[in-house]
């Protein structure tokens, strides 16, 4: 079970699907934007810097949509390729077999403990952020990050 303001839901329940992921960063990596219930202030702002089409409401079903269509092809995750450089704060890329994520100059190696340093990586790496979260990214969206994380880049907090 798992609470929230003092409600109580099974996980894996009927409606939405509770998640839990390493830290925002990883979970934007995996296509999944933040919460409109736990995190109402922070899922806004996302909203609002999801790429539509001027007019198209910013919806979660339709965030949901295609975040889902961008995630996986098939059930096969779906990537892309560019360099590191390239890439907004925030964003997961693998590369031999290992993911980092961007935190300002520095990519960092991920794991399900935390983060470590790593030194920089050049060359084509394969994208695991989707690229609406990318876009939500670059539009400025800060996404919280695990204590490994602002262990090794301290300045940045």
């Amino acid at each position: 079970m798992c609470a929230f303001t003092g409600r109580k839901r099974n996980v894996w329940g009927a409606g939405y699907t509770e998640l839990f992921f390493l830290d925002e960063v990883t979970a934007l990596a995996a296509g999944h934007r933040p919460c409109f219930e736990c995190r109402r202030a922070d899922a806004k702002a996302f909203a609002m810097l999801f790429p539509f089409l001027p007019g198209e409401a910013r919806k979660a079903d339709e965030m949901d949509r295609c975040l889902h269509s961008e995630r996986l092809n098939g059930k096969i995750k779906r990537t892309y390729q560019c360099e590191p450089d390239t890439l907004p704060e925030g964003a997961v890329f693998a590369r031999d077999g290992y993911a980092y994520a961007v935190r300002s100059q520095h990519h960092l190696r991920w794991s399900h403990e935390g983060y470590q340093p790593a030194a920089p990586i050049s060359g084509v790496v394969d994208v695991l952020t989707p690229p609406a979260m990318i876009e939500v990214l670059r539009r400025g969206y800060r996404p919280r990050w695990h204590d490994s994380a602002l262990a090794i880049t301290p300045q940045l907090r």
